[in-house]
């Protein structure tokens, strides 16, 4: 029996962009099961309050979609009794390791050379795109663990918000959300208790200018743009959702079914 969580959401100290997926509406009526899916920020800093909450939701599985890079700069998840921890990365460790180090690093003409002038914007748009075309067998695996036996699961990648939203993004299209609601899931990374802390390797003031943050905010936003680009990049790869968990997912009908009863009321 999974618990389910109170409708105000939990504060958690050192996890940020925790929430249950549960609620949304699907196009024929139902809704996902509250206390089944959940999604988060890396658990790398969670406090002992916190890991008694995230052990007290009865976890089968939680999926880390962070990097090698990721882990290195953040730590390894806290650990919780019972909880099989699956790390499927979504992106390649070497894969812009430059580019975050200048993120990082980088003084006002650095960051604008890189993210000026729509660029910023841009690379997230060309990161999911890329994300839903070649990594296919790991949101294949995904889908396939929660049909079978992860249920409850949680997801996370280091922000909650791009890897980890893509993910729930393509959970919920397999259980037939509303993609309206999927989009409004997906934006409420933007609430400010929920976003990804920047953090600079320099702790002046100028290191957190307003044009420097400016210039930042398009690789720390949620952006509807960012999904709708994803969404474009199945219809123009695979002709549509169905075909797209079908052929390129190998979702077959019954495994798509047993999802569905699994995660739907």
């Amino acid at each position: 029996m999974t618990q389910q969580i109170p409708s105000t959401e939990p504060e958690l100290a050192g996890v940020r962009n925790f929430r249950d997926v549960g609620g949304l509406p699907t196009v024929d009526g139902r809704r996902v099961r509250h206390g089944v899916l959940f999604r988060s920020g890396h658990l790398a800093h969670a406090t002992d309050e916190d890991a008694a909450f995230l052990g007290s939701l009865g976890l089968h599985t939680i999926f880390d979609f962070r990097n090698a890079a990721d882990q290195k700069l953040e730590g390894p998840d806290v650990e919780l009794a019972g909880v099989r921890n699956v790390n499927l990365p979504l992106s390649d460790p070497a894969e812009g390791a430059e580019f975050w180090k200048m993120v990082r690093d980088g003084d006002l003409d650095q960051l604008r050379a890189i993210l000026a002038d729509g660029k910023g914007a841009q690379r997230m748009i060309d990161s999911y795109r890329m994300i839903i075309k070649e990594r296919t067998a790991e949101h294949s695996q995904v889908l396939h663990s929660l049909a079978e036996d992860s249920v409850p699961a949680l997801m996370h990648c280091a922000a909650g918000k791009d890897r980890a939203g893509l993910s729930i993004a393509v959970t919920l299209l397999a259980l037939g959300v509303e993609r309206e609601a999927i989009v409004a899931d997906y934006l409420e990374s933007n609430a400010k208790h929920r976003r990804y802390k920047v953090h600079r390797s320099s702790t002046a003031a100028s290191a957190y200018s307003p044009e420097i943050m400016e210039l930042l905010s398009p690789l720390f936003d949620a952006r509807a743009e960012y999904l709708t680009a994803a969404f474009e990049t199945i219809e123009e790869t695979w002709g549509g959702v169905e075909s797209y968990l079908e052929q390129g997912l190998r979702l077959t009908p019954g495994l798509r079914e047993r999802l569905r009863d699994r995660l739907l009321d």
